[in-house]
């Protein structure tokens, strides 16, 4: 058993735009939630209604985003900022896919998708989650847990460790590569505390009445070459981090780890406090 300390958090109320980082946040088993809002709890989709994210559109990296009493606020430089009011009544259920997961959302309307498009220079639409579905966690990591998540990629918390992202900069700067800001690996929990890579063995994580249990490493995509502040794709992170960090189980190189709620929903995160983390090992 070790102590840690939570350095951070983040939401990403849209999956591929730009997150917010809250002093605290509450827990749900989907992830995290700030102002009635969770984490990925919107998408955007192509005319078919299949996702896209920034591997496919990088310019949703410049999509600010902020909540405020239900309502999400998209921004971008030098055009009007779109608001989407939290209340769903007038808007229509539609079947939307994320990976492989065939799932029900409700579509936000034409004002939204002519901002998104108009952004973006291609037909897209938003969609919100339909908080009467689930989407369940793959079972062969998440065991029979009954976890569930959004829009998120597979798993409702990733956790990554503040000296993984100071480890990883050491070898980048040894090639002369200037130092990657966290927001590349989009994490939603960051601990500082722990030794590099210790998030790889991590059992459960506890803080306060909230429990987490990491289920599965992170592979890392494309995404994690986007800077976020200027949208331009490059070669690094996963160019260093394929020689070291390459994992043939997973299939992939792996940075983080996927967590998911076993205890303490409804109740708070929040930026400073103590965490206890449990090895596998």
């Amino acid at each position: 058993m070790t102590s840690a300390r939570i350095a951070s958090l983040h939401v990403y109320p849209v999956k591929g735009c730009r997150g917010i980082a809250p002093s605290s946040a509450t827990v749900a088993t989907t992830g995290l939630v700030i102002d009635g809002i969770g984490d990925r709890e919107w998408m955007v989709v192509d005319r078919d209604g299949r996702f896209v994210t920034q591997r496919e559109l990088p310019r949703l990296a410049l999509i600010e985003t902020a909540v405020s009493a239900g309502a999400l606020t998209l921004s971008v430089p030098h055009v009007a900022p779109l608001v989407v009011p939290g209340d769903l009544a007038d808007e229509r259920p539609c079947d939307v896919v994320v990976w492989r997961s065939e799932v029900r959302g409700i579509d936000m309307g034409h004002k939204a998708s002519d901002w998104l498009s108009a952004w973006l220079a291609v037909d897209v639409r938003l969609v919100r989650f339909d908080r009467s579905d689930k989407r369940a966690c793959n079972p062969d990591f998440a065991g029979d847990s009954s976890a569930h998540t959004f829009f998120a990629d597979g798993y409702p918390i990733l956790v990554i460790g503040a000296a993984s992202l100071a480890d990883l900069n050491d070898r980048l700067a040894a090639r002369g590569h200037p130092a990657l800001p966290m927001n590349r690996f989009r994490p939603n929990v960051v601990l500082q505390g722990l030794p590099p890579y210790a998030e790889d063995l991590l059992d459960t994580i506890a803080a306060g009445n909230v429990v987490l249990r990491c289920v599965k490493p992170c592979v890392r995509c494309q995404v994690t070459t986007t800077d976020q502040d200027s949208a331009q794709v490059g070669l690094e992170p996963l160019r260093t981090l394929g020689e070291y960090r390459m994992s043939e189980r997973m299939g992939g190189v792996t940075f983080g780890i996927n967590a998911i709620v076993i205890a303490g929903e409804q109740n708070s995160l929040a930026i400073g406090a103590s965490a206890t983390v449990d090895y596998r090992f």
